[in-house]
């Protein structure tokens, strides 16, 4: 498969990306305690794989990947979307590591997720080919999956704050907007 140039070096940096997600992956497994954290992170962990595989098999072959990357499910782990069932926990960054805690695992791991799927979405954005393009999305897609299991971990655990907005900044914005009747526009 021919690549455009900008196409292989974004190809180039995402599948270095890889490689940094996936060995840090394999650390976290070696020093993560949370069994459900632990979860979540063996149940990714192949997807990561199919990823990085797919990306070399862009980079090296003629004919483009064999098979396309498959997009997990989003799972669902807290009830309420826009608060939390606990408080959120205080954190200070330490300067002396020998062993990650969870928190320090899940939060790497989640700003991982969130910088890779930037950069898929951008890069999806530029493709020319929609092969890659395809692969993209569906990458970015993992990504966001993914972040969201973590995040909801996170939650759960009172690791990431998570209120609702408050009414009154609801109805100041909403109130800035009027809606276009539909009638108005044709979808083809």
């Amino acid at each position: 498969m021919q690549l455009a140039a900008h196409e292989a070096h974004d190809l180039h940096e995402l599948t270095l990306s890889c490689v940094n997600s996936i060995t840090n992956m394999a650390l976290f497994l070696n020093q993560v305690k949370d069994p459900q954290l632990k979860s979540l992170i063996e149940k990714h962990f192949p997807y990561h794989i199919k990823d990085y595989n797919t990306k070399v098999e862009y980079l090296s072959r003629t004919s483009g990947a064999k098979t396309g990357l498959p997009v997990p499910e989003m799972t669902k782990i807290i009830d309420n979307f826009t608060q939390s069932k606990t408080n959120a926990k205080s954190i200070t960054p330490r300067t002396d590591v020998q062993q990650l805690d969870d928190r320090e695992i899940a939060t790497a791991y989640l700003l991982t997720l969130k910088r890779a799927g930037r950069e898929y979405a951008w890069a999806a954005m530029e493709a020319s080919n929609p092969e890659i393009r395809t692969f993209l999305e569906d990458a970015f897609k993992m990504s966001s999956h993914h972040a969201y299991d973590v995040w909801q971990w996170m939650v759960s655990k009172g690791y990431y704050p998570l209120e609702a907005a408050p009414a009154e900044t609801l109805g100041t914005i909403a109130s800035i907007y009027k809606a276009v009747p539909e009638s108005s526009a044709v979808i083809q």
